[in-house]
């Protein structure tokens, strides 16, 4: 195995913190209680109800494997690469809804694409750090 960049590791521990912060997020968004959703405006109502289960499903991979596929990176694991394909494979499911099948209405605005934007930046730039490691000899 091949010493990876001194930039390697703090890349790759920021990555990890970014997908926990989606596994939070995914999680606080999983465990959301009718009371919760009755106190929410009717636009978010009928968002929450309208996402289709592939799209939650793919979120769940995304962050998940996301986490996951970092983890294995900060160890020089081999196995990060697979992880971080499937990961970017969900962040694509739950992005065709989010981009092209959900209603669009204020919670679809500008700052909502921003973010999802950046989520598939992040995601393609890590299967490309992955795809390099692997390449340059970083993982066993």
């Amino acid at each position: 195995m091949t010493q990876a960049p001194k930039w390697f590791l703090p890349v790759v521990i920021i990555a990890l913190l970014w997908n926990v912060m989606g596994c939070a997020a995914y999680l606080s968004d999983a465990m959301l209680t009718s009371a919760d959703i009755a106190k929410m405006t009717d636009v978010e109502k009928a968002m929450i109800a309208g996402r289709p289960a592939w799209s939650i499903a793919g979120t769940a991979v995304g962050v998940w494997l996301g986490a996951l596929g970092c983890i294995a990176l900060i160890i020089r694991k081999s196995w990060a690469l697979p992880l971080l394909i499937l990961s970017l494979l969900g962040v694509i499911a739950q992005d065709i809804w989010l981009f092209g099948l959900a209603p669009k209405n204020d919670l679809t605005n500008g700052m909502v694409y921003g973010l999802q934007g950046l989520v598939m930046v992040i995601a393609i730039a890590l299967v490309w750090l992955a795809s390099k490691a692997k390449a340059n000899g970083w993982l066993t």
